[in-house]
């Protein structure tokens, strides 16, 4: 990795602002207290935030959570969030009232010590990168860390605009992982590299589909986009949805892409999109059915095409996922990746839930925890929060 780590830094006697990625799911509770539906983004952030208490380090934490709009919310607060920590670190864990100002000054950490900040888009700065807000951070810390992978592509404050005012600015333990994959999968990948890119709309995917084409040997599509690829070859898709304004991108694409590309050879057909609706498998979709997933000729082919890759990039659903079981092509793929035994990297929260379902999770090599940033890295944009740190 070409950036400055963690590991890099004297972190002994130092405060260390650590932009971490707090933006939990919360629900309210019967009492009417907001409560965390899901630690999974506290859970990734904690090997960090231990290797930097670990080395002596004072800790701040700043994190946003939801959309407030540049206002305190108090349903947005990050007190939960806190109260978990302390639970996980099995140590004290303050809370500060705001992220900036002399109430936060007064609270700055001791070595040893763990100060969280309030949600960051209290203050509408942060979005607008505003450098006077970016300053108040700044001089909270001796050393930044950035380890909010799924908000390194905003150049926002917290991500970018502070690194400016801070002496070394580095990649987290979990920023760097994602980056050492990523990186690889897209630069260096070891052959054969096969893509697999799912989901609604072409128009999501065009600058991954174009970079991914220059790098990968087989591009795979399967999802509801895949039927604006089938138009574009003449083919009939019936009522499936079909991005008519990208048509003619699509026979760009197929006609620069040509054997590398593989589209689906047979469809899961409804009626109607409903859990358990009657189907049937075709080769060619009728006018009246819409296709909802792939079907079993394409599940073999795909999956053969897997087994054998020795890197995988997978990127978004093959069908209506969300309602068995028109999740079963996904499934299968799922499997195939894990079985392939290649170097796997998945993004996105759909074909995170894939693997989780078919239950291979501990068999991908990398399961990305940002989806648009990992969409644009795919996509080979530079992240405004990456490209700040120190080389």
């Amino acid at each position: 990795m070409s950036y400055l780590s963690i590991r890099d830094l004297d972190l002994k006697g130092k405060r260390v602002f650590i932009r971490v990625d707090f933006n939990v799911p919360l629900q309210k509770n019967p009492q009417g207290m907001m409560e965390i539906t899901s630690d999974k983004r506290i859970q990734a952030s904690l090997p960090t935030i231990q290797y930097a208490l670990n080395h002596g380090a004072g800790v701040i934490l700043a994190s946003h959570l939801g959309r407030p709009k540049g206002k305190p919310n108090a349903d947005m607060s990050l007190q939960p969030v806190a109260a978990r920590l302390q639970q996980l670190l099995q140590r004290p864990v303050k809370m500060a009232p705001d992220c900036v100002g002399s109430s936060v000054d007064a609270m700055k950490p001791a070595p040893g010590e763990v100060l969280l900040l309030e949600n960051l888009r209290f203050h509408a700065e942060e979005e607008k990168n505003d450098p006077a807000f970016a300053q108040k951070l700044a001089a909270l810390c001796d050393l930044y860390v950035n380890d909010a992978f799924g908000s390194a592509h905003r150049a926002h404050a917290s991500t970018e605009g502070m690194i400016k005012y801070v002496p070394r600015a580095a990649a987290g333990l979990l920023m760097e992982q994602e980056l050492k994959y990523l990186g690889m999968a897209t630069t260096n990948p070891p052959r054969p590299c096969v893509a697999i890119l799912g989901g609604a709309k072409v128009s999501d995917k065009i600058e991954v589909i174009q970079n991914l084409g220059k790098v990968v040997d087989r591009l795979v599509i399967g999802g509801a986009m895949a039927y604006t690829f089938l138009r574009a070859q003449g083919l009939p898709t019936g009522k499936s949805l079909v991005e008519e304004d990208k048509i003619e991108l699509a026979r760009e694409l197929l006609a620069s892409l040509g054997d590398k590309l593989l589209l689906p050879v047979d469809h899961v057909v409804v009626s109607e999109i409903a859990a358990g609706a009657t189907y049937e498998v075709v080769r060619r979709i009728p006018d009246d059915k819409i296709a909802v997933d792939i079907g079993p000729a394409t599940i073999a082919e795909f999956s053969r095409v897997v087994a054998g890759a020795k890197t995988v990039i997978w990127n978004g659903p093959m069908g209506v996922f969300e309602k068995p079981p028109f999740d079963k092509g996904t499934v299968a793929l799922a499997i195939a990746v894990a079985d392939s035994g290649a170097v796997s990297v998945v993004g996105g929260g759909d074909s995170e839930k894939a693997i989780k379902a078919a239950g291979v999770t501990a068999r991908i090599s990398h399961v990305s925890t940002g989806g648009g940033a990992s969409l644009e890295f795919l996509a080979g944009v530079e992240l405004p929060g990456v490209a700040a740190l120190n080389r």
